[in-house]
């Protein structure tokens, strides 16, 4: 079983809350927990920047004792929890901390790296069609999500491990044309053109 190449997610530094407290009015409890949660995403953050140097172990021993301080509800820490044992290789114990991260409404950024994430999960764990089906409702509900291109080449992965070549390339191809100016007429009549007869 192939390990993912990268599990740490995105370091996100917006300077504003990261989707805490946002709003009007805000209430001098509100800042407590904003500046609260700001100084959490910092110390995780630092732990994602020195993940190669400690080790997988470590890393998750470290993001673990930080997830322990949010509730546990808390979207964030749970995707956190995935992200540090999809690092670690343990794929499986991964999948339940991204979809209970989703179901208690993790926020953008996080949220689409959580979808693409987890994609990769299933495929490792052998469900490349279950993958492929998350991919795809995520790219019909958010084409123009800024990691839709990353979306399709994990959807070109599922369709690959599933046997369908062609389908695999020419959604790798399509992903590509936006960024192939003077090519991508062309290139997008070859990939419609792939058959794997």
């Amino acid at each position: 079983m192939s390990r993912p190449v990268d599990a740490r997610p995105a370091i996100c530094h917006d300077g504003h809350g990261h989707g805490h407290g946002h709003g009007h009015g805000h209430r001098h409890g509100d800042k407590t927990e904003e500046t609260r949660m700001d100084d959490w995403r910092q110390r995780v953050d630092a732990v994602w920047a020195a993940a190669d140097d400690p080790g997988e172990d470590a890393t998750l021993a470290a993001i673990d004792a930080l997830v322990a301080e949010r509730p546990a509800s808390d979207p964030e820490a749970l995707f956190e929890s995935a992200s540090a044992r999809d690092f670690a290789g343990l794929e499986a114990d991964a999948e339940p901390f991204y979809r209970a991260a989703l179901a208690h409404g993790l926020a953008e950024p996080y949220r689409g790296q959580a979808i693409v994430q987890l994609a990769s999960t299933l495929r490792n764990l052998d469900r490349s069609p279950e993958a492929l089906a998350l991919l795809r409702d995520f790219l019909a509900a958010e084409p123009e999500h800024p990691l839709a291109d990353a979306a399709r080449a994990f959807a070109a992965l599922a369709l690959f491990d599933d046997g369908m070549a062609a389908d695999a390339l020419r959604e790798a191809l399509e992903a590509l044309v936006p960024h192939l100016p003077r090519y991508g007429r062309a290139v997008t009549a070859y990939a419609a053109a792939l058959d794997d007869d």
